[in-house]
């Protein structure tokens, strides 16, 4: 048991969602229940009852006896979709939130980084919020202040540091957050959605720190709607589904199962509006998604050489629309592999004023891929916040059209990509 990082036995959480005909608790049992909070704590464990709930009252189980361990220095994955438990089972291992039932055993100092807003008190400034964070950890101020401007740099907000943090912005909240958990040096860290808020410019920054940690033999439980980054940076993987784990392995063996077993079979075919497998602050977010030909007739399957039409229905927050947005496509092999992306900020098509609803089309002409399935993954920006972040979005099926008009068709085997061009030739 010396290796063992994280150890979770028949783990459940049960929510109370309706207050029933009972009576609610007192304000002294809750004072009395907040006292002996730390009882429930011994050696690393922590556990809880059920006495708490009202016996009229609904309840919801999202956690439902979770088992598994974590050895010291393992990246592990966690992966399902929204509302499957993910975020519960973390706020668990961060002791914000108490189990129902079941027992969890920590050794190392744990640092998280769950949503936005968890962990910092909106009326400090940046810079007490950061050693406030660190005196919870139990560091000294010496220690914080030799890590502090490498965290102020990193997140990129020096000029409000001073600032209390309920000034900030999403995007400038989230990056002192992730600039906190991952230089204050945890020896278990427990990341939640880091991809949620933030430009692409600072999530690539951020892959890149946590490739760092993972290296440096740290144990980190990564969540992410991202399975290129989940994949990448995790070896091991957990799939939550309705508050079970229902599959544990490789993490590459995880992220098949997630997409065969229950994401192909269960949420593709939901209308987008309904989709609840996305991230991002919903200041714009997609209602609707279909592909026309270029005569504007919707179709199920792209042949390769023909105009396609990405046709993106949306709508903003507010009424009066959405500023400086961006739309990004991203199309990989099933596999995971990105084939290409193109985005309005790559192609100089910023979109500066965005009506409260409306459609985006992307065109691409003469559609270059070789036959076979792909996956289609959104994401939207709205000024330099991800707005909506689905992924996958959608799959394309994507069938010969012989792009070259030769009667030839080329094979994946013998190029990923279809390129249009010219030969010639002249005697010398």
């Amino acid at each position: 048991m010396n290796d063992i990082s994280i150890s979770v036995e028949n783990l459940s959480k049960q929510y109370n969602i309706s207050v029933g005909t009972g009576r609610g608790r007192t304000f002294r049992e809750a004072l009395i229940d907040k006292a002996l909070m730390p009882y429930r704590r011994i050696k690393g464990a922590f556990v809880s009852d059920t006495s708490g709930l009202d016996a009229d009252s609904e309840s919801i189980w999202a956690l439902k006896n979770i088992s598994f361990q974590v050895k010291k220095g393992e990246v592990l994955g966690i992966i399902g979709r929204n509302g499957a438990g993910k975020t519960t089972l973390l706020k668990i291992l961060s002791r914000i939130t108490e189990p129902t039932e079941g027992e969890v055993r920590i050794t190392g100092r744990v640092g998280s980084l769950l949503e936005v807003g968890a962990g910092f008190h909106s009326e400090l400034t940046g810079r007490e919020n950061v050693y406030l964070s660190g005196a919870i950890l139990g560091m000294k101020k010496a220690e914080i202040d030799k890590k502090f401007d490498d965290m102020v740099a990193f997140a990129e907000i020096e000029k409000f540091i001073n600032t209390p943090v309920k000034r900030y912005s999403s995007g400038m909240y989230m990056r002192l957050a992730f600039a906190v958990a991952v230089h204050l040096d945890p020896e278990i860290l427990l990341v939640d959605e880091v991809l949620a808020v933030g430009d692409a410019v600072f999530q690539t920054k951020c892959l890149a720190k946590m490739t760092s940690i993972t290296q440096q033999g740290r144990t980190v439980l990564f969540v992410s709607h991202n399975l290129n980054a989940v994949g990448s940076i995790c070896r091991h993987g957990i799939v939550l589904d309705s508050g079970s784990i229902v599959f544990q392995g490789s993490i590459q063996e995880s992220i098949q199962f997630y997409e065969e077993e229950i994401f192909q079979k269960k949420y593709v075919d939901k209308p987008i509006a309904h989709r609840k497998d996305r991230s991002g602050t919903g200041d714009v977010r997609l209602v609707d998604f279909h592909i026309e030909n270029e005569y504007g007739e919707k179709i199920d399957r792209i042949r390769n050489g023909n105009t396609v039409k990405f046709c993106f229905s949306y709508c903003t927050k507010r009424e009066q629309g959405a500023n400086s947005v961006d739309l990004n496509i991203v199309v990989e092999r099933e596999t995971g592999k990105s084939v290409f992306q193109l985005g309005t900020r790559f192609t100089g098509q910023q979109i500066k004023h965005l009506p409260h609803k409306g459609q985006i089309v992307c065109t691409i002409k003469r559609f270059p891929l070789v036959p076979g399935k792909y996956k289609l993954n959104l994401y939207l920006e709205s000024e330099m916040n991800v707005a909506d972040y689905i992924i996958p979005l959608t799959y394309l099926d994507v069938i010969d059209g012989d792009f070259y008009g030769s009667g030839y068709q080329v094979f994946e085997n013998e190029s990923k990509i279809l390129i249009d061009g010219k030969w010639s030739y002249i005697s010398l």
